[in-house]
């Protein structure tokens, strides 16, 4: 038997619903905001990666599905969204509308080579933000605002948000000098991946996975120490706005992130989340002005953040957040024989183009195996079609709820349904229904099939 590739997952049944809830929380606060939807393509040219989040980061290095197609071009599965919007954003010339910053968001499917373990995988999905053309503090304040908002619509409670800031290309440069001279006295000290990121980009080494606990990297120098004054200025700003936005924040001058491209504002939002152990971090991102610059484009000041879907369902049900989805249907058609099957075909259509959520029976199931049908989708009503009632122009309907049994017009069935489901109550749905007997074709609606067994 094929079986999935590893490090992926099928999403389907209650989990997708799920899913569709808190991308349905994603789109509405996003237009709250003002982002427009952008896609990109799932993979994309090696060279916008290994340029774009550079070669020192074990995105690039360890974890990147790279593949020569039939034309001899080197692919890349993207690792991360950011690299690819700045792409469009060069070669569809948006740095050219006047309408400015350009502010839009992403939800789709990432891929990494790594180890999978609870709430990350291989194939992953990510949401984010990207706002192009502005250099304005506001917008670091805007984005983390934005992210944390979004986590607490969902019903996460204790967020926190850690920022950082490593300055502009002075600053940086100062600070990556200060780093080269501490840690080269001891880099045989330190893992080989820190060995060969001394002289490449050292600020990787305090972002390193495997020596995270060595005390040389806990007493490493810290950014905020080694930052010009503008650079400095600019970081007050951003926290001013985030106490204008009323939004908690603590200073963490161990957040460097792990993606070359980062300037000044670098943060990250933790949750706190029994079970996810030391890491709750939830989203991340920062300020990254030479990246557009970088990939060919006009120098553009960016921010922004990713956050993983996967990861924020995990923590919505370790928090056992209630998540609004309903897993019930409006209407169950039950019928016996050739002509009411074809009229429940007819009825079903045409409550659907209504509105309702409607269903029927498929597969040629006696009447009571159709009344556990029902049970099984949690119809709200239920109704058996028969030719007397359908030639008077009536149907026959059941309140699951109310277990009240009505006679009403055809004609009046769409009123009836809009102003019984506006009270309908879920959680009393019934629970199970019985028929008088498996092969049942009794059209006699006083029969023991309309009523559960006692």
């Amino acid at each position: 038997m094929v079986q999935r590739p590893k490090g992926c997952s099928d999403l389907y049944g209650e989990e997708a619903k799920i899913w569709k809830y808190v991308e349905s929380v994603i789109d509405a606060t996003m237009e709250k905001y003002n982002y427009t939807y952008i896609r990109t393509p799932i993979f994309e040219s090696r060279d916008l990666f290994h340029r774009g989040i550079g070669d020192s980061t074990d995105i690039v290095t360890k974890e990147t599905y790279d593949f020569v197609d039939r034309g001899g071009r080197e692919m890349t599965l993207r690792p991360e969204g950011t690299a690819g919007v700045v792409r469009s954003y060069i070669e569809n010339k948006l740095y050219g509308d006047a309408n400015q910053p350009v502010k839009v968001y992403y939800n789709g499917t990432m891929y990494r080579y790594e180890r999978p373990q609870s709430g990350r995988d291989r194939e992953l999905t990510q949401f984010g933000v990207e706002v192009l053309g502005s250099d304005d503090p506001l917008t670091d304040a805007e984005v983390i605002s934005l992210a944390v908002n979004i986590y607490q619509l969902l019903g996460l409670k204790e967020i926190k948000v850690n920022i950082n800031t490593l300055g502009d290309n002075e600053s940086r440069e100062m600070y990556r000098k200060c780093l080269i001279e501490y840690f080269q006295p001891c880099i045989h000290e330190l893992c080989e991946d820190c060995q060969n990121r001394l002289l490449k980009n050292p600020l990787r080494i305090l972002d390193c996975k495997v020596d995270c606990d060595n005390e040389m990297l806990k007493n490493a120098p810290k950014t905020i120490d080694h930052l010009n004054q503008v650079s400095a200025d600019r970081f007050e700003k951003v926290k001013e706005y985030l106490d204008i936005l009323q939004i908690p924040y603590e200073v963490n001058p161990k957040i460097v992130r792990g993606l070359d491209y980062y300037h000044h504002t670098v943060f990250e939002i933790e949750a706190k989340v029994d079970g996810f152990g030391a890491n709750n971090v939830l989203g991340a991102g920062g300020r990254y002005n030479g990246l557009c610059h970088q990939l060919g484009g006009p120098n553009t000041p960016c921010v922004g953040f990713a956050s993983g879907i996967g990861r924020l369902v995990l923590a919505l049900k370790k928090e056992k957040v209630s998540i609004p989805v309903s897993s019930s249907i409006d209407l169950f058609l039950l019928y016996v024989n050739e002509e009411e099957k074809k009229y429940a075909a007819y009825l079903t259509q045409e409550l659907r183009m209504a509105g309702f959520i409607v269903d029927t029976e498929y597969t040629s199931r006696s009447l009571k195996g159709q009344f556990k049908q029902a049970d099984r989708l949690k119809a709200k009503f239920i109704a058996v079609l028969n030719h007397q009632d359908l030639d008077q122009n009536e149907i026959r309907i059941k309140n699951n709820q109310t277990k009240e049994e009505e006679i009403i017009s055809l004609d009046a069935l769409i009123y009836y349904l809009d102003e019984k489901l506006a009270s309908y109550d879920i959680d009393s749905l019934s629970e199970n229904h019985d028929c008088c007997q498996d092969d049942c074709s009794c059209h006699d609606h006083e029969c023991s099939c309309w009523h559960s067994k006692d």
